[in-house]
């Protein structure tokens, strides 16, 4: 297949930008970090055996989280356009645009259920300032645990609540959305990401004064080599590419919108260690929780519902934390909202010159028409299975396991044997303004030769291949 001609791309100056690295830094951190990190990440953790399941994810974060994130850095930054006509504008074969379909694609089956949590958050929200979980410390372990689940299985499991809460989501994220790349997402990820940051270490100290704090903290870091099988590598390798917004064209989206003295590599390199630190504080924050009350730490996606309201009733002004929680945990799903949605909007606004705010109400309906389809149980939709799967998790199995990783390893593929090597070294060096040859070195090697390979592996395991 012939070379993409990498001559220079010349961008398009109506196109907005991040107005500095920090807003950078922040807006892809709030890509980064989201309910994947103080939801998904946890259970996950639950259901894989704990501090086995930590190892083999940093080590997916290391040797593909990282160097795809930077090649879809290298995309949006070079071409300054959107997932798809990105690889028009780098001149490559056209072949190569479906990444950016399946990221468009990825990005909506995402949304598709990711806002339905996003929507028990906001409920969450409502609940704690109407005093739900006001009187859990006058009740005995057993007694507070049973009417948190109850809570929970009330927000889940009711006929219509689910839906609304969800498509409540989806507007908040649509208004912030309509204010544009500067005046929508810059200004929300860079003023509240370090907020929950905040909540969370105050959360984190709370949990390790309980009794259950030894057994919780041995549960996340102790490594046992036992628990390592392939299912463990798979859910790492996916939950990676999940919590980092990797191979649904988010990166390479917001990477057009990156200023040209941003250093791609350290900005992730940045990201990545601090979305897995703010992880491993949300692990740190509800597993000696789990363990002190006596609950399963593989229950699955009701842990954080179940455990957060456990962890403040128990301090002073509880509930007010609460409340606090909820809400910023309704802020880092929303920050990452941001991203999944900028995807398909960026490309609509460019694809077909349409205005920006019809793009953003065109993917907000579809996603709230299609999304009501995964909440759960007794909900209108909850009986409807295809493949033995409900629609939540059917559209999380197809973008976690087949579609992301997938569009990753073509991503590595394309940006390791398809784009010329002086063309990456100019991008990440920043036209040799920046001495780091050797990390670039590193990183060119590590994409040709080990992501793709681990890739290809998640993929024909998720075949049932091998």
């Amino acid at each position: 297949m012939k070379k993409p001609n990498n001559e220079s791309v010349s961008t398009n100056k109506k196109r907005e930008t991040f107005s500095s690295g920090l807003a950078v830094f922040f807006a892809t951190l709030g890509s980064a970090v989201g309910l994947g990190n103080i939801w998904k990440f946890p259970y996950l953790v639950g259901e894989n055996g704990g501090g086995a399941f930590v190892l083999i994810y940093f080590l997916s974060i290391l040797l593909v989280g990282m160097p795809v994130m930077v090649s879809e850095f290298y995309i949006g930054r070079k071409s300054r356009s959107n997932a798809v006509s990105a690889f028009t504008k780098l001149k490559a074969n056209p072949k190569w645009k479906i990444i950016g379909y399946f990221g468009v694609a990825a990005a909506f089956l995402i949304m598709f259920y990711y806002s339905a949590v996003a929507g028990w958050v906001y409920s969450y929200v409502f609940k704690a300032i109407n005093g739900a979980f006001s009187n859990l410390s006058n009740f005995s372990f057993e007694q507070a645990t049973n009417i948190v689940e109850n809570q929970f299985l009330t927000t889940t499991e009711s006929l219509y609540s689910p839906i609304i809460w969800q498509g409540i989501s989806i507007l908040v994220v649509a208004l912030i959305l309509i204010g544009g790349v500067k005046n929508g997402i810059e200004r929300i990820t860079k003023t509240l990401m370090p907020v929950l940051f905040v909540l969370l270490v105050i959360s984190c100290i709370r949990a390790l004064t309980l009794p259950g704090a030894k057994a919780g903290f041995n549960f996340l870091f102790k490594i046992d080599f036992s628990k390592i099988n392939p299912s463990v590598i798979l859910s790492a390798l996916g939950l990676a590419f999940f919590k980092l917004s990797l191979g649904m064209g988010t990166m390479i989206t917001y990477g057009s919108y990156f200023t040209e003295d941003n250093n791609l590599i350290h900005t992730s390199a940045k990201v990545a260690l601090s979305d897995t630190f703010v992880s491993l504080l949300a692990g740190i924050a509800i597993f000696p929780v789990v363990f002190t009350f006596g609950m399963r730490p593989n229950s699955g996606p009701s842990l954080l519902f179940n455990t957060i309201p456990l962890v403040f009733s128990h301090i002073p002004f509880g509930n007010l934390l609460i409340i606090a929680f909820f809400i910023l945990a309704s802020i880092a799903a929303t920050t990452a909202s941001l991203s999944m949605a900028e995807v398909p909007i960026a490309f609509i606004t460019e694809k077909w010159n349409i205005k920006r705010k019809y793009s953003v109400i065109i993917v907000s309906l579809s996603t709230f028409i299609v999304g009501a389809l995964t909440v759960h149980s007794s909900s209108i939709f909850g009986h409807v299975t295809i493949l033995g799967k409900n629609f939540f998790d059917l559209f999380d199995y197809i973008s976690s396991n087949i579609i992301l990783p997938v569009g990753g390893l073509l991503i590595a593929i394309f940006v390791g044997y398809f784009v010329s090597k002086d063309s990456v070294l100019d991008e990440l060096s920043n036209n040799n303004k920046l001495s780091n040859s050797k990390t670039i070195t590193i990183y060119y090697f590590v994409l040709k030769y080990i992501s793709p390979l681990l890739l290809l592996i998640v993929f024909l395991n998720s075949l049932g291949i091998i």
